[in-house]
C-alpha cells in the first residue's frame, strides 16, 4: 500500500524532493486554495460515505493515520446532503470485497459478508454511495446492488463526485 503516509514512513528524502499526496490531501488542498471551485446543490439525493479498509483501518495500523476525516470535508463541501453510515470509521463494516477477495472464486462468502454493509446503506436511506475505492466501487456495482436489490443506489468515486460538482 503506497499512500503518502507510507512513502514518508520508507522514503522520508523522496518526499522532501518529490512532494507525494494522496487523492484525499489532493482534493483538499485544492478545494481549500479555491483552483476547485464547488456547487453543492448538484447533489440533491441523500448520500452517504463508505470508509474502505485499507484508506481507514489499515492504514491506521500501518502508519499511524486512517483517512476517515478528509473524506468527509471534501463531502461537506459537495453536498449538504449527505449523513454518516453508523457505525463509521474505524468501526465501519467492510463491503465484502476486501484483502483481494474480488478476484477470489468465493462468491458466496464476499456477498454475503457484503450484507452487512448493505444494511447500513438501507438504515441510512442514502441514494448515492461515495466510495474513493476500486475494488468496493467494483463490489457495490457489480455484486452488491443486484444481489440485494438495491438497482437505484448510485456510486460513485469520491474524486467524480468532486468533478461532478466543480464549477468551471
Amino acid at each position: 500500500m503506497a499512500t503518502r503516509l507510507g512513502l514518508q514512513k520508507w522514503f522520508p528524502d523522496a518526499l522532501k524532493k518529490f512532494g507525494v499526496y494522496t487523492v484525499f490531501d489532493l482534493l483538499v488542498k485544492y478545494i481549500k486554495e479555491g483552483r476547485i471551485k464547488i456547487d453543492k446543490s448538484r447533489h440533491p439525493q441523500l448520500a452517504t460515505y463508505h470508509d474502505p479498509c485499507n484508506y481507514g483501518r489499515k492504514s491506521e495500523m500501518m502508519f499511524g493515520h486512517g483517512y476517515y476525516e478528509e473524506p468527509r470535508w471534501i463531502m461537506d463541501q459537495c453536498t449538504e446532503n449527505w449523513v454518516d453510515l453508523y457505525p463509521n470509521r474505524g468501526y465501519q463494516f467492510c463491503c465484502g470485497s476486501g484483502g483481494g477477495i474480488w478476484l477470489t472464486p468465493y462468491n458466496k462468502e464476499r456477498i454475503g459478508h457484503g450484507g452487512k454493509k448493505i444494511e447500513q446503506i438501507k438504515a441510512a436511506g442514502a441514494k448515492l454511495l461515495v466510495v474513493p475505492c476500486h475494488t468496493c466501487y467494483d463490489q457495490f456495482n457489480k455484486s452488491l446492488k443486484v444481489e440485494y436489490n438495491m438497482e437505484d443506489l448510485e456510486v460513485k468515486y469520491l474524486w467524480a463526485l468532486v468533478a461532478d460538482s466543480i464549477v468551471l
